[in-house]
């Protein structure tokens, strides 16, 4: 019996390449975590083992000095420590290329950066927010309600204290809130307006010298629970399953964030052999971590989780 095979589907990479800058620049516009970003020169990756590397350095402290005899050799490591990535995750759409001409191409033309402003960017942020809530110092995961202004000012006072303490990096610290507790600090601020400002502001971008980021409560989590995703029409993701984080302090030394690919596949309808539609392609495969000798450099304030 003779077998036919079907040749392979051609890959428009110039169309998907067109893509790129536009995902990235949509990404970082729409990410809460974006700022994260591992120095990407700080990073390697090894395809034989699928995983990435970051350059760390350890030393020992000082010893007395000895005047007859000098100094005391320390040992100092260097090396670069392996960490793999958690989520391989992707996705294949068809658009048929009758729905694509009557919409005058905006169907298609709308995919791609719709589905990573409402489906790759806050999946990816609840990722990365649940793993450091649980990857933090015991010491510095506060469980709590906060229902006034006074309570959630006194909260961030004492968690930027005990990082003071922990001797966390002052500068560079972000405070990542839910927009309730945003709201509860805008109304513990007191303002004062000269009689000739007529614009009033009460927006909080710098609180104790760390930058202000609101975070969605669906991104903002302690925990991420998969959605089944096995045929086309489950509609797949993460959400969220544990409590919504009050506040989030993170020193940027204290995590790693780093994506090996999230790269598009574009088929054109005559390429297509499926169907006569576009087809798209996305996958991405990342991961986020807390490193381990800077667990004190995140302070977490969320409520107890509720069960049931």
């Amino acid at each position: 019996m003779a077998t036919t095979v079907s040749p392979a589907i051609a890959n428009s990479i110039g169309l998907a390449s067109r893509y790129l800058p536009i995902l990235d620049e949509i990404y970082k516009a729409a990410s809460k975590t974006a700022i994260l970003d591992t120095v990407q020169d700080r990073v390697r990756w090894s395809d034989e083992y699928h995983t990435f590397y970051l350059f760390e350095t350890d030393m020992v402290g000082l010893a007395d000095y000895d005047r007859n005899g000098g100094f005391v050799r320390g040992d100092v490591t260097s090396s670069w420590r392996a960490y793999a990535p958690q989520w391989d995750r992707g996705r294949q759409f068809l658009v048929d290329v009758e729905d694509n001409n009557e919409s005058m191409g905006m169907a298609f033309g709308t995919l791609a950066g719709e589905f990573m402003r409402t489906k790759v960017v806050p999946e990816r942020d609840l990722l990365r927010f649940a793993t450091y809530a649980d990857g933090a110092a015991s010491a510095n995961k506060q469980t709590e309600t906060l229902s006034t202004s006074s309570a959630t000012i006194a909260s961030i006072d004492d968690a930027t204290a005990a990082l003071d303490d922990l001797e966390v990096p002052y500068e560079g610290r972000i405070l990542f809130v839910n927009p309730t507790t945003y709201k509860l600090i805008k109304g513990g601020i007191t303002r004062m307006i000269e009689n000739a400002d007529r614009d009033i502001d009460y927006n909080v971008e710098i609180y104790n010298d760390m930058r202000v980021i609101t975070v969605p409560s669906g991104r903002f989590n302690t925990a991420a629970t998969k959605s089944a995703a096995s045929a086309h029409d489950d509609a797949g993701g993460y959400t969220a399953s544990g409590a919504t984080i009050n506040y989030m302090i993170v020193h940027p030394s204290a995590v790693m964030q780093a994506v090996k690919m999230a790269s598009p596949r574009v088929f054109s309808p005559r390429d297509n052999q499926q169907a006569q539609a576009w087809m798209y392609d996305f996958r991405e495969y990342h991961g986020a971590w807390v490193k381990n000798q800077k667990k004190n450099g995140i302070y977490v304030s969320a409520p107890a989780v509720v069960s049931g």
